[in-house]
């Protein structure tokens, strides 16, 4: 009831209450949008090549809303911009001039910024044309020069427009906008989703008790990863005093919160991507000895294929966790900073000691957050396997849905401590 008054209160803020509107109407564009389908398209043709759902098209369906499985003008999603950023923030780190760059401040990061358009641009450009002469050819009506260069400009500039709809949204409205839109489209499959349980349900393949244990299973789930999000391991840091001329600084205790979910959820969509690459080659080699093969012992639909699908996709995302860890958290620029500063954690010494000791700390925490996320993205999938449930939020789904939510809800309540309000979170 805190929340809903708190909610209330916040409405009463004009600001905040124009902020809101903006976001849902920019929403709402997103969800008109990912419904306007493509021209050129023979859509019975469309629903062959999509017949199964599974393969690496799937999260880029799950991304996209549906969008990409009906091959609307925003078929292509946010995808392309996600993978320029993933490929700046690397490049950050392999090319000294983009990490110079990156610590320049606002300047530097918009600098970055417009690079990640550029890139966004190009990337949307080579999928579209991939996909028109490639996975969809046999779904064109025609297929001469016009028609697909207007698939292609049209995929392009629904991209281009979704991350333009984004930059507005953080502009002018609430949270980040690429991560709402891709939290819209996950949202929008939610009625689907539930309508297909009460289909089950009538039909008697599932039952009440059946149904009521899934939503208290799901409950648990979202509690899980609500915490896990939230999880912090705060290393104590105390600095010295010191003079600089009349003035004395430092004296005081401060912590460094170590994320336990560092990574978020990208260990899961690199994961994701390479296991079911060969899912997706299946699309092109339709009957074929390698579509069976790879059904029977790679698919999360085959026997015993379910099995090791599981068992790659918990390696591959504790590895992934480890790697992307690594990226982003750097112990010895950490400790270095804070020798510079005349800090020091108690009763370990500044260099190399310090270095060790963050690393010890980050490795054992991040075990947690892999073995976390390996559990979350495997079971969806083994659920679906053995049970009558064909669950379309999957370990992704959740993680990024209650990741944004969560971070919405923190700025929202950020907005509001400056007004002297009470905030959701405690």
């Amino acid at each position: 009831m805190n929340m809903f008054s708190t909610i209330a209160q916040a409405w009463k803020v004009a600001d905040i209450r124009k902020k809101i509107i903006f976001t849902l109407l920019m929403l709402l564009v997103f969800r008109i949008g990912s419904n306007i389908p493509v021209p050129g398209i023979d859509r019975a043709v469309l629903d062959e090549v999509f017949n199964g759902g599974t393969g690496l098209f799937a999260l880029f369906d799950l991304f996209s809303g549906g969008s990409f499985s009906n091959f609307t003008i925003f078929a292509l999603s946010i995808t392309p911009y996600i993978t320029a950023s993933i490929i700046l923030q690397l490049l950050c780190i392999a090319i000294p001039a983009l990490e110079r760059l990156s610590r320049e401040g606002t300047e530097g990061r918009k600098k970055i910024a417009q690079y990640t358009r550029y890139l966004t641009v190009i990337l949307a450009f080579i999928q579209a044309i991939g996909l028109a002469i490639g996975l969809f050819r046999q779904a064109l009506v025609s297929t001469d020069f016009f028609s697909v260069a207007v698939i292609v400009l049209v995929l392009s500039a629904g991209t281009a427009f979704l991350m333009w709809l984004g930059e507005q949204i953080n502009e002018n409205g609430i949270g980040n906008g690429i991560s709402l839109i891709i939290f819209g489209g996950i949202i929008a499959r939610l009625p689907s989703a539930c309508h297909s349980i009460f289909i089950k349900m009538q039909a008697g393949d599932i039952n009440v008790v059946e149904t009521i244990i899934f939503v208290v299973f799901a409950l648990a789930i979202i509690i899980g990863i609500i915490e896990i999000q939230q999880g912090q391991r705060r290393i104590p840091v105390q600095y010295a005093k010191r003079v600089v001329g009349r003035k004395m600084y430092g004296g005081q205790n401060t912590h460094i919160p170590l994320r336990v979910n560092q990574a978020g959820v990208i260990p899961v969509i690199f994961s994701l991507s390479l296991l079911q690459f060969p899912l997706t080659l299946t699309y092109f080699f339709q009957g074929s000895s390698f579509t069976e093969w790879v059904t029977k012992w790679l698919s999360p639909y085959g026997n015993p294929g379910v099995w090791i699908y599981a068992t790659l996709n918990i390696i591959l995302i504790i590895f992934f966790t480890y790697f992307y860890t690594a990226i982003t958290f750097q112990p010895a620029e950490v400790a270095n900073n804070m020798k510079n500063n005349g800090g020091f954690i108690p009763g370990i010494r500044p260099g190399k000691p310090t270095v060790d000791y963050l690393t010890k700390v980050m490795n054992r925490i991040t075990l947690v957050s892999g073995i976390f996320l390996a559990v979350i993205s495997t079971l969806p999938t083994l659920l679906s396997q053995f049970t009558e449930f064909d669950i379309k939020f999957g370990g992704t789904s959740l993680l990024i849905a209650v990741g944004v939510a969560l971070d919405t809800i923190k700025q929202l309540e950020n907005q509001m401590i400056m007004r002297n309000y009470q905030g959701f979170l405690k």
